[in-house]
């Protein structure tokens, strides 16, 4: 995971992580709090990876802080993408699949509400997250 972390440093890119919780086939998605449900794409639990911090250091930490679940295992990266900030600075958003030591209570900080949703179905988020949920169903 160094590398890819040498990598946006290289390319001058803010890096972000997202993580894939899954449950019974049913993936974790977000929703955040000032956006009337279903109208606003849904979101992975996910942070800004601080100056010296080690990924998987940032995935536990985002996980725990955005759901209160605690990771117990990093399964597999699942692939990024880049983009540009609301404050136009260019972003890296790694995502990796991981094991929780339960799947509840959830304790939302960041968010006003969550939902379990069946990783089959059409799911109500942005096109670069669906095809990061294609990679983790593919591997």
């Amino acid at each position: 995971m160094i590398e890819l972390q040498e990598k946006a440093v290289a390319d001058g890119v803010a890096l972000r992580i997202g993580v894939v919780l899954e449950h019974e086939g049913s993936v974790l998605l977000l929703e955040r709090e000032e956006y009337a449900q279903g109208l606003s794409p849904l979101n992975l639990p996910g942070t800004t990876v601080r100056p010296g911090e080690a990924l998987a250091a940032a995935v536990a930490r985002a996980v725990h802080e955005e759901t209160g679940l605690t990771v117990v295992d990093i399964v597999a990266h699942l692939g990024g993408f880049d983009y540009l900030s609301n404050a136009g600075t260019p972003v890296r958003r790694e995502h990796f699949a991981a094991e929780v030591a339960g799947v509840g209570p959830i304790r939302l900080t960041n968010y006003g509400s969550y939902r379990w949703l069946p990783l089959d179905g059409d799911l109500p988020v942005t096109p670069s997250i669906r095809r990061i949920l294609t990679a983790y169903r593919e591997r």
